[in-house]
């Protein structure tokens, strides 16, 4: 780590807000440092093998103690790292200050940018060269496709860590367009199952009420989309009192949720009797217009899915007579039936706009991944085709064995005639 800004031009190509903030920001992520005793056991073999000396990386991910921590180790693998934003709001500004005036990385993000601002960012994160791609969202890849092809050439591979950033890379590789390797990291099992389920669950409650300041016991809470994000959500919702509505669209995943114990319904039905909805399925206009005019006065609405196209904001708002901003992640909408309807963190992901994002403990096992799918793709340079790949289970199976290691836990090992019973056809 750097004691100073050693070199003016890291804050030169850095588009942050205020290099003031850096002290407060390394305190953050030097306590997310204590929470990811996974990634740094990472760290520590990245040190010794320097395994990404002499490649370039950019990273668009949303910018918090956690994906900070991620970008340090990669710069402690020897990567030359750029850092952008992947959302305009999520950016903790602290942090962004922290990695450029403490570790030397350029970033290029701040709360409240604006979409072109951001989207000026994600080109910046390709004028950076990479050879290397950590993206969430798949912007990125996404855009590298749309706008700078020629950057393909260069490229070893991507990471990806959200499902709907695997939802746009596995449609590329459908069509035949995708023009090199990536790692969907989401697919992992030490990703998806405890990221989503328990991260999500846990850090978009917390939005709701940071936003809102509002008892969850009571109240009808409605969540659209039962995946692992959704399972997590109506979880912990469940946990603090709520009466859980489950809207899907998925004939498994409903029957899951029925067998749960949640009452299941469409989206149409749920909009009348709901007083918080959340959002959680990687679509567009989940919630939409008819469905936002129906629902009860005082209802609120906010997302926790990767864009901001899961609730219609932009048709409330032309059904709405008065926008007012009742505290800062909370709008309330006067709709011209005369009810109020409150949009929290602006439809954007209420739990890294609201609240902090997941906990780092969690992301402990999220961002090894990321550490560990970048290795792989480098170490199987040109032996890999353009696919989109899931790490092996046997990555899984060492991530979740340091992590129960961390946490003290000790599990029973199969003796030698176990073993043979289980693989005995007899």
């Amino acid at each position: 780590m750097n004691s100073s800004i050693e070199n003016m031009s890291i804050l030169e190509k850095s588009d942050i807000k205020d290099i003031n903030l850096a002290e407060q920001g390394k305190n953050n992520i030097e306590w997310a440092f204590k929470n990811m005793p996974v990634l740094m056991r990472i760290k520590e073999r990245f040190i010794k093998e320097q395994p990404f000396k002499g490649l370039k990386l950019s990273a668009c991910v949303h910018i918090t103690k956690e994906t900070a921590a991620l970008c340090t180790v990669m710069q402690a693998g020897g990567a030359d790292a750029v850092l952008v934003a992947s959302n305009p709001l999520s950016t903790q500004d602290d942090v962004a200050a922290a990695l450029v005036k403490y570790w030397g990385i350029p970033v290029l993000g701040y709360a409240g940018e604006s979409v072109e601002t951001y989207r000026s960012h994600v080109r910046a994160a390709m004028d950076h060269n990479p050879d290397i791609v950590i993206d969430d969202g798949c912007d990125i890849v996404a855009t590298i496709h749309a706008e700078r092809p020629e950057l393909a050439k260069k490229l070893i591979g991507s990471t990806e860590e959200t499902t709907t950033g695997i939802i746009r890379l596995q449609a590329l590789e459908n069509q035949g367009k995708l023009m090199f390797p990536a790692v969907g990291v989401n697919t992992s099992l030490t990703k998806h199952l405890y990221d989503n389920r328990y991260g999500t669950g846990q850090s978009a409650l917390d939005g709701i009420m940071r936003a809102a300041n509002v008892l969850i016991a009571g109240k009808t809470v409605v969540i659209s989309g039962y995946g692992w994000c959704g399972r997590g959500c109506a979880l912990r919702a469940k946990a603090l009192g709520a009466n859980v509505i489950v809207c899907e669209v998925d004939a498994l995943k409903a029957l899951e949720a029925a067998m749960e114990g949640y009452r299941v319904m469409p989206i149409a039905e749920a909009a009348k009797i709901g007083d918080i909805f959340l959002t959680v399925t990687g679509d567009k206009h989940v919630i939409d217009i008819e469905h936002l005019m129906s629902m009860k006065d005082g209802a609120m609405v906010c997302n926790a899915g990767h864009f901001d196209h899961e609730v219609n904001v932009p048709d409330l708002k032309s059904h709405t007579t008065e926008i007012n901003r009742i505290r800062p992640f909370l709008d309330e909408y006067k709709l011209t039936n005369g009810k109020s309807i409150y949009v929290l963190a602006e439809g954007r992901l209420v739990n890294l706009v609201a609240a902090e994002g997941h906990p780092a403990s969690v992301m402990d096992m999220s961002f090894a991944n990321q550490a560990l799918g970048i290795e792989f793709i480098v170490k199987n340079n040109g032996k890999l085709e353009n696919k989109l790949y899931t790490l092996p289970r046997e990555v899984d199976e060492r991530i979740a064995t340091l992590k129960l290691e961390s946490m003290g836990i000790k599990i029973d090992t199969l003796t030698t005639e176990q073993e043979e019973y289980l693989n005995s056809w007899k």
